[in-house]
């Protein structure tokens, strides 16, 4: 069984237009996300056909468990969130909880683990991962004196590049890029820095203290920079990579040209198309669908020439 979702739009004052090459009908020209595959209080999706068309995700998932493999455990929520970010402007300069702080801090909730897969970038763009400070003394030091261009670590981006963001990791989506997130089902973000910027005439708030008590110092790059992901095979139909691995979901990307047999033994897979059309067992697909294939779907055929990513939960 397939689940089609309608994304959630959020408009923000560093958000564009860019989402519209989706054939998504955004609200405004300030429009930052799409919350494409979304059972959070603040963004929910609904299905948009089949047997479940008209309910909200959250609803489904909580209703119809075996659907996702799992238990139906009350209080059960659903364990990612997909969202297709377009930042016409940098983004704060943020960071975000483990699953121990949120849940004690932030009501229970989850804490944020995340990745891009950079879509599209303009030429000689870059994003924040990281800092300088070589411990955290040294960073309460550089937060309290607002010393951001010697604290705040900055590298190049281009298109098809992939990141992880741990929990701790100061990190910021700069001006011109489009990025796929994958990420755990939580809306908790710390800015640390906002460039001062205003929004309806005033600073919008940050959170120095929590940021303080979570951001992980000092920051320590990856051995091999997982810019390219873990790893390609070429197999009939497709080409695979497998782009990551961490404490709570998995990620692929698909590059379909003919037809290929997908086989995943995991409890649902989340799949976003981000390049082409073509079918998932006989339904059209096309840039910008996404949906759910669930536990009851084992095996799919897709057909066509289109690249998607997806996703599976490895805990919820």
């Amino acid at each position: 069984m397939f689940l089609f979702t309608t994304p959630v739009f959020k408009e923000t004052i560093w958000g564009g237009k860019k989402l519209e090459e989706f054939d998504f009908e955004i609200p405004s020209d300030h429009t930052g996300e799409a919350w494409v595959i979304a059972a959070h209080p603040n963004g929910n999706s609904v299905i948009r056909s089949g047997e479940y068309e008209g309910r909200t995700l959250a609803d489904v998932y909580r209703l119809h468990p075996e659907l996702f493999g799992a238990s139906g455990e009350l209080g059960a929520k659903f364990p990612l969130l997909i969202k297709i970010i377009d930042a016409r402007e940098d983004l704060s300069i943020q960071v975000h909880p483990d699953d121990a702080y949120a849940y004690s801090h932030e009501n229970g909730s989850f804490g944020k683990t995340e990745c891009w897969y950079v879509l599209d970038c303009e030429e000689n763009a870059s994003i924040v991962i990281g800092h300088n400070a070589k411990d955290h003394e040294d960073l309460v030091r550089m937060v309290r004196e607002e010393r951001w261009s010697d604290l705040i670590r900055e590298i190049p981006v281009h298109p098809g590049d992939f990141f992880l963001i741990r929990p701790g990791t100061v990190h910021a989506i700069k001006g011109g890029t489009l990025i796929l997130e994958t990420q755990q089902n939580s809306d908790v973000t710390y800015r640390v820095y906002d460039y001062d910027r205003l929004q309806n005439g005033q600073k919008r708030p940050l959170h120095i203290e929590q940021s303080l008590d979570v951001i992980t110092a000092p920051y320590e790059a990856p051995e091999v920079p997982d810019y390219r992901g873990l790893g390609r095979k070429i197999t009939t139909g497709a080409e695979v990579w497998h782009l990551a691995d961490s404490d709570y979901f998995g990620v692929d990307k698909i590059r379909v040209d003919g037809r290929f047999i997908a086989d995943y033994s995991v409890p649902f897979l989340n799949l976003t198309v981000i390049e082409g059309e073509g079918e998932i067992d006989g339904e059209e697909l096309k840039k910008g669908d996404s949906l759910i294939i669930t536990n009851k779907t084992t095996k799919f055929r897709l057909e066509g020439k289109l690249t998607a990513i997806v996703s599976w939960p490895v805990k919820g």
